[in-house]
């Protein structure tokens, strides 16, 4: 009778946490929060206002994109056309020679494919490859790749264009790249599966305790769904880095991972297993993360079914991770499909205890 009287306590808490975190306007973005505690939306449940989608596939050519390999390796090797000539010509020696050889039962084949999509994306992330001759001949360009193009982009968005004019030239070959992964559904953030990427905050945080429901609906690959703090936000021109090198919580069950720059391992000893998650996935679960960026620190706690009293099931300690920059949310191959609702965060908690605990 106790633990249904708590219960009950935490229920009603939580219904007026959420009644006054309606009543809060979203403050202003792109900067840090101030000091002093204090909670607001991240999502309104009707727009991605406020957050930023950023798809690796945007600037970068994989094998997985191409349906058919060997007929794609093939026009190269022939150069029968102009774009084909040119993209021949940019190529490595070794790489180069090996097109017309080509055998996908080669012993050698997967070595061969990695060093021509290498030499591919050393193309795509360097000058502009238009020029109205080699564009012109029978390649219909499509209208945001025209558009880009009026833009005369630089950096990041110049090897967007790049990618966009090598799979127009390739129509037959290359299935054409999304630079959406995430949409607005039934109230939910949800990824479509496009492509590995993420969808991060428009504004930087420091010390927060971030709240939201989510739950993994299906993958083909199949991954766990993944939060990411601790997160660089790119500058300029520049390529974001691969899961903006931030800290990876993958919810509800706490696999892990570390993405900062050098790092790209599970991360060892700065992750601490308390609770060994054995949630449902596909279930909605309510999860808690309390992170400072002062002092490199992180834990997560899960509550499934929603409404229940949370367990904590990830701590994360290293000083040297700790950095200011969005949060984000991660879709980590494609295939993927996701869902987030009810997120609220927590500027400057008032106290470092897991609220959702009990």
């Amino acid at each position: 009778m106790q633990f249904d009287k708590n219960l009950l306590s935490r229920r009603t808490f939580m219904e007026m946490a959420a009644g006054a975190v309606a009543s809060c306007s979203i403050i202003g973005i792109g900067h840090a929060e101030s000091r002093g505690a204090k909670t607001i939306r991240l999502f309104d449940g009707k727009s991605l206002k406020g957050w930023i989608q950023s798809e690796n596939s945007a600037s970068s050519l994989s094998s997985s994109q191409i349906p058919n390999l060997a007929a794609l390796i093939t026009k190269l090797a022939n150069g029968s056309d102009p774009v084909s000539v040119f993209l021949q010509a940019q190529l490595d020696a070794p790489v180069r020679a090996s097109l017309a050889s080509y055998s996908a039962s080669d012993p050698g084949a997967k070595t061969m494919v990695s060093a021509l999509f290498k030499n591919l994306n050393q193309i795509i992330s360097g000058p502009s490859i238009y020029d109205k001759a080699r564009f012109g001949n029978g390649v219909v360009l499509r209208p945001e790749t025209r558009k880009l193009l009026k833009e005369n982009p630089h950096g990041v968005q110049l090897a967007q264009l790049n990618k966009l004019l090598i799979e127009d030239a390739y129509a037959a070959e290359i299935t054409p790249s999304a630079f959406i992964g995430w949409t607005v559904r039934d109230g939910s953030m949800a990824s479509l599966g496009t492509g590995r990427g993420v969808i991060y905050t428009a504004r930087d945080f420091s010390r927060f305790r971030l709240i939201f429901t989510m739950r993994h609906v299906s993958g083909k690959p199949d991954h766990q769904a993944c939060v990411l703090i601790f997160c660089s936000r790119p500058q300029g021109d520049d390529k974001p880095l691969d899961a903006l090198g931030g800290i990876q919580f993958q919810v509800p069950n706490g696999g892990h991972w570390d993405y900062r720059p050098g790092k790209n391992t599970d991360g060892g000893s700065v992750f601490t297993t308390v609770t060994k998650g054995h949630f449902d996935v596909h279930e909605w679960s309510r999860v808690e993360i309390l992170a400072d960026a002062n002092v490199g620190t992180a834990r997560m706690a899960v509550a499934q079914p929603l409404g229940s009293r949370a367990i904590e099931v990830l701590d994360f300690k290293d000083s040297t991770a700790g950095k200011i920059g969005p949060i984000a949310w991660q879709m980590h191959n494609a295939g993927l499909f996701d869902e987030y609702k009810d997120v609220t965060i927590e500027l400057n908690p008032k106290n470092d205890d897991l609220i959702t605990l009990g």
